[in-house]
């Protein structure tokens, strides 16, 4: 008994056979059982949170991989002319034919004029990346420079016959496949990647970044480009960069040369603007842009998941401004028509040279200016200069220039 009262006056209580240490429902026993609880709540809730975390993050990927639109019936056309197409040079240089549709289809685009059912490419691009990733060369290519197109399918299964004709009729004929035929054909540079952007895609893009800063020498009033803008540093909107990029009675002096020159220095300012730290460091800003960025594009099956996409975005965010380079392709009135173009000769084969030896290429500014009405028009836009380096430099512009300057 003496045993049995001493046990109930320290507080331990008689719990029958078994009983032992931590088996009390007050004292250390209680605190210990507490913690326990304590440690597989926790971890439960970690197991949650970690949990969701991968859902969300699964969630967000098939999102932005489920935007991007393969381009399935291009490469199958490809695979039909592979023996024709030229051979990659140097290992790890890729080359990216960015294409940018001006179809009136699809939600939102038919205020830029009427649906005719045809599409021809407003903007042509052949973008170049080092095989070591320590320089980008972007080089338009005229909408109406006469070249060679081959013989083409189109969507319905009807075919073209071969002609000399502008290079965005290859994209009617037969969409990107033929474009990028014409272009291996021109070049003689193998296109590994191809991206179709449209008119929606495009100004999405510029509203996910809060618009990108350019520099007008005067005010613009242009009622067909929906654009009425200030002179001097002036942040775009989505459909104000649209409009300036595509203007031609109100901004320079009406040619398509004065336009590439004015996109180049946008897609240069754009660059920029996706490179800073405010951008890329900040998820919350980052998914808008990356959700702007691939909802807007048609590509190849390789690049049509973020991962693709990801991937050839890793190359670029490397290298530095100064070397991301802007350039037209050299060309001139074509002869038997001023309206159309031509390349000049040898100057476009020494560029398209240095592309597929991906040998650097330089660019300098030839004193033309977008958005000023000034430019000059140069009968041979994107001409070596000589006299400036040991090797050519053509005329452009690098995405680290002041826009302003």
């Amino acid at each position: 008994m003496g045993d049995s009262a001493g046990a109930s006056s320290d507080g331990a209580g008689t719990l029958g056979p078994g009983a032992g240490a931590g088996a009390s429902a007050t004292g250390d026993g209680l605190r210990r059982r507490r913690r326990r609880r304590r440690l597989r709540n926790s971890g439960v809730a970690v197991a949650v949170l970690g949990v969701t975390a991968v859902g969300v993050g699964w969630a967000v990927y098939a999102k932005l991989s489920g935007n991007i639109t393969a381009d399935e019936a291009a490469m199958a056309e490809l695979a039909r002319y592979e023996k024709e197409r030229p051979t990659s040079l140097v290992r790890g240089a890729q080359n990216v034919l960015v294409i940018g549709s001006d179809s009136r289809s699809g939600d939102g685009n038919e205020r830029y004029g009427r649906d005719t059912g045809t599409e021809r490419s407003d903007t042509t691009i052949l973008l170049h990346l080092a095989a070591d990733r320590d320089s980008a060369t972007a080089v338009s290519l005229p909408r109406d420079l006469m070249v060679n197109v081959p013989g083409c399918h189109r969507r319905n299964g009807s075919g073209t016959d071969p002609v000399f004709t502008q290079l965005n009729y290859a994209f009617e004929a037969g969409g990107s496949a033929c474009t990028i035929r014409t272009v291996e054909k021109l070049t003689g540079i193998r296109i590994d990647h191809h991206v179709v952007v449209d008119f929606q895609g495009f100004k999405k893009m510029v509203d996910a970044l809060d618009g990108v800063e350019v520099c007008l020498r005067k005010p613009v009033d242009d009622k067909d480009a929906q654009l009425k803008l200030p002179a001097g540093r002036v942040t775009l909107d989505g459909e104000q960069a649209l409009g300036y990029v595509r203007a031609r009675k109100s901004l320079g002096n009406g040619s398509d040369t004065d336009r590439m020159d004015r996109q180049q220095r946008f897609l240069g300012a754009l660059v920029s603007k996706v490179q800073s730290n405010d951008v890329l460091l900040n998820p919350v800003k980052l998914y808008p842009v990356l959700d702007a960025a691939t909802s807007s594009l048609t590509t190849d099956p390789g690049l049509a998941s973020l991962r693709g996409v990801y991937d050839l975005a890793r190359g670029l965010r490397g290298i530095p401004t100064e070397r991301v380079r802007f350039l037209t392709a050299p060309r001139e009135s074509y002869a038997r028509d001023p309206n159309r173009d031509q390349l000049v000769q040898p100057d476009a084969e020494k560029l398209f040279t240095r592309l597929r030896t991906d040998e650097p290429v330089a660019v300098a500014a030839d004193g033309r200016r977008a958005g000023g009405g000034n430019g000059s028009g140069s009968a041979a836009a994107g001409e070596p200069r000589t006299g400036d380096s040991p090797q050519p430099t053509f005329s452009g512009n690098t995405a680290a220039e002041d826009i302003c300057g």
